[in-house]
């Protein structure tokens, strides 16, 4: 009988490797613009690491506020290249993460943590690259009673996160990207680099073409008067 609530599962789909990697080279604003800017996994979660980009595949972990047993069992079984994301409900009393346990998954591969919830050991995390994102920071450390579940779809900032997404991280807030979308979602966010690129060239180059800006009011009902005496 399934003990709903209390329970590990394994991730049952990894994307492919290079197609994670391709995440690497793009940015968290690029991703969003080409998902309806509906996926961002709250504006609340920052990174508290020295710098660096996130990219991986999601092994999420549901637990109650301020317990962290789940989350040591994440780190014992996931992969090199896995991203822990854990739901923690929000709550900052207590920390959920601290330098032993980011230690530890440096060591295994884990290419970072995503915690809806605290984090403690501030000074270690800030000099090191290991990406670490969370909503707060607190000296007060963690229960380990559980209950909680790994490898469930869980949902931060009302976006939803399945085991085997791919998170992409950065100092601009953290995006999950579908494992079943992204191909396509890559090829995208890739042609709108080249457009953003052209434009950054226009812009240096003095041939930026602004006229979309009165188009657009012009076609929302804007008057648009240019001199006094036209009032």
């Amino acid at each position: 009988m399934s003990n709903l609530g209390f329970r590990v599962l394994p991730v049952e789909n990894r994307p492919d490797k290079v197609l994670v990697k391709e995440f690497e080279s793009v940015v968290t604003p690029h991703i969003s613009d080409n998902m309806a800017r509906l996926s961002a996994i709250g504006p609340e979660l920052r990174p508290y690491h020295k710098g660096g980009k996130l990219t991986g595949t999601a092994l999420t972990v549901k637990t109650r506020p301020g317990d962290n047993l789940l989350v040591h069992k994440a780190i014992d079984m996931a992969e090199p290249g896995d991203v822990i994301v854990v739901d923690a409900g929000g709550e900052t009393t207590n920390a959920i993460v601290g330098e032993i346990m980011m230690r530890i998954a440096q060591k295994k591969g884990i290419n970072g943590f995503v915690i809806n919830g605290a984090i403690r050991d501030l000074e270690a995390i800030k000099e090191d690259v290991f990406p670490v994102f969370a909503v707060g920071v607190t000296h007060r450390g963690p229960y380990k009673d559980g209950p909680g579940e790994i490898n469930v779809p869980i949902s931060i900032g009302g976006t939803i996160v399945k085991p085997g997404d791919i998170v992409v991280g950065d100092d601009d807030g953290v995006v999950v990207v579908p494992a079943e979308d992204a191909n396509r979602i890559l090829q995208l966010v890739k042609a709108q680099q080249i457009r953003e690129s052209e434009i950054l060239e226009s812009i240096e180059n003095g041939t930026v073409d602004r006229s979309w800006v009165d188009a657009s009011l012009r076609e929302k009902g804007c008057e648009i008067i240019d001199t006094a005496d036209q009032i």
